[in-house]
Parts: structure tokens; sequence; C-alpha cells
């Protein structure tokens, strides 16, 4: 399979407009997510900006414009995925490509978290990766805005839930964590060419309205999600703050 990497990337943030551009140390956001996942894949940066187009221009890196009424960031990796096919910039087969999407806040994300997501696809019959990791706190597993990953026992999805999900009947709450591994999910994809397109097309479903997560309607329409595990956090920057702690990170090393 041939691997290319996608980054959305918007401007217009309700949280940290301008997001994309913040310096992080001495280079923007976009450029160390961009350096980060070309160690491992050739990318192109998926944007709604000119500032943000001619930014990665600037550094060396590929951009390509998209639309501004997106609904969700794979609407805009699909259309930045027809545009590089119709210009032939990148090697993109709808049989034998996959499009790996990474998302343009997450500066620190790791060759190996992209390595873990491509080789879900040694197995033939995975349409979709994503990964997981074990959480540590019952604090964690109870929290809403990290989304719990059931696996059946070859790795795919079962299901996704905001819900504290299998139930551990017969232990205490505070037992939970050491009674069965729980696994967080890591919103990173990657995607089959022609999958891609397929469930782009498709109307919200049901399980993704009640939960709010996108995924739930790759599943309910009968796609297969594999899941690769990593012992990684990813380290996204969603607010201000967010940022000023990734600057003492990076300080850190």
């Amino acid at each position: 399979m041939n691997f290319i990497a996608i980054i959305p990337a918007r401007y217009a943030s309700t949280r940290f407009p301008g997001k994309p551009l913040a310096m992080l140390g001495e280079k923007s956001v976009i450029q160390r997510v961009y350096e980060q996942v070309t160690k491992q894949l050739p990318a192109c940066v998926a944007t709604d900006d000119e500032r943000i187009y001619e930014h990665v221009k600037s550094f060396g890196g590929h951009a390509v414009m998209t639309r501004t009424d997106h609904k969700s960031g794979t609407d805009r990796i699909e259309e930045a995925v027809e545009k590089l096919q119709l210009a032939k910039e990148f090697e993109i087969d709808d049989n034998n490509t996959v499009i790996v999407n990474v998302q343009g806040d997450e500066p620190f994300i790791q060759p190996e978290q992209i390595q873990a997501l491509c080789e879900c696809f040694n197995d033939p019959t995975t349409d979709i990766a994503t990964l997981g990791i074990k959480f540590k706190t019952l604090e964690a597993i109870k929290n809403p805005n990290s989304p719990k990953i059931i696996l059946d026992n070859m790795g795919f999805a079962m299901y996704f839930s905001r819900s504290m999900i299998p139930y551990v009947r017969g232990k205490e709450e505070a037992e939970w964590p050491q009674s069965f591994d729980f696994l967080k999910h890591i919103g990173m994809y990657a995607y089959k060419r022609s999958i891609l397109k397929e469930v782009t097309s498709l109307p919200q479903s049901s399980l993704e309205i009640a939960e709010s997560l996108e995924q739930l309607r790759w599943l309910q329409n009968g796609y297969k999600i594999k899941v690769g595990e990593t012992t990684q956090e990813t380290i996204g920057i969603d607010t201000p703050e967010d940022l000023s702690e990734a600057i003492k990170r990076l300080k850190l090393g």
C-alpha cells in the first residue's frame, strides 16, 4: 500500500483563531506538525485560508486550498485528495493508497504513532484504522471527552462511547481500572482511498448523533475499523493556554 498524510488546518477556530500559525518556539504549530509527519510519510496541508496556505509554501511544504463550508475534517480531506489526484502531485490510487489524517494542532505527534496506524493495513480486511491507548486512572475513564473503544478479538472496533464501557459487574468502581483494560480513543485515522470516498458521502447515523462521534457512522454502516495500540499520548493545542504548556514542554525537550 502507498501511504500519504493529509493535515487539515483551519484558521477560524472558535477557541483559538489562527492556531496553525501560532508560534511554538521558533516555528509555527503547523510547521512542527508537518515536519513531524514527514519524518514518516509524504504529507500535504489541507486548508481553507490563504495565510496558512502561503505559510506552508514558505517553509517548503505541500499545501492545497479547500472550501470553507466543510462540516468535518474528513470532508476537507476528501476534497484535498480529489484535488491532489487531479493535479497528480502525489501517487494516489483508489485501490492501493491509504490516506492518513493527522490533526494540524498536534505538534508532538510521533512517527511511531503514524507507523502503528499504517501497520493496521497489514490486515487486508481493514477499511479504516485508528489508535487507542490504555487508560491509567478512573478519573480519566469517566471523562466523557475521552471516548472509550471496545475491541473484538481481532483488534477491530466494536463500539466507541463517551460512557464508561464496559460495565464491570461485581467490582467497586474504584477497582475498574485494575479489572479491565479500558482503551482510550486517539483521534487519528487512516482510510483506504476508496473507503474515504464512500464514507464522506454517508448521511449522519443515529448512533453518531447520539454520541457525537463521527466514527460511529462508519461502524453503523458496516465498515471495519482496525485499532492500533500506542503507549504515547497525543498532545493537541486547542486553546492559548495549551500553547503555553506546549512551549514549556518544548523547552524541557
